[in-house]
């Protein structure tokens, strides 16, 4: 499945391209969100890889614009996998949120204003 909303070029940044990830952060790989998540007691699937892409191309398509802002990623990511059910899709396969806890295995900051907050209450 193609990515419409989150994949284009960024023209002009230089980004280390990585299989599967071109988007990671330097210093992550997908150990690393292996062991988060096993940490975590998240066995991941499929469908937490694709929202970790996501998240990893949404920061580095919005990174020149000096911080990611909560509502925008929230809105961005309930488009992008609307059609598995949107946020409430994604609370499931996240339960710590999928913005915080998305964020901590895509090695990435989570944004100002994004808690843990709805920890379970989807289910």
């Amino acid at each position: 499945m193609k990515d419409t909303v989150f994949e284009h070029a960024l023209p002009g940044r230089e980004i280390e391209p990585r299989p599967g990830f071109p988007y990671a952060p330097a210093d992550w790989n997908p150990s690393v969100a292996v062991r988060t998540a096993q940490a975590e007691h998240l066995p991941l699937g499929d469908e937490h890889w694709q929202v970790i892409r996501s998240l990893q191309d949404y920061y580095a398509r919005h990174a020149e614009e000096g911080s990611v802002q909560v509502r925008d990623l929230h809105d961005a990511l309930d488009e992008r996998f609307h059609a598995q059910g949107g946020l409430k899709h994604l609370y499931v396969l996240f339960p710590g949120g999928p913005i915080a806890q998305g964020c901590r295995l895509a090695g990435l900051a989570a944004p100002t204003g994004a808690v843990d907050r709805s920890f379970g209450s989807v289910i």
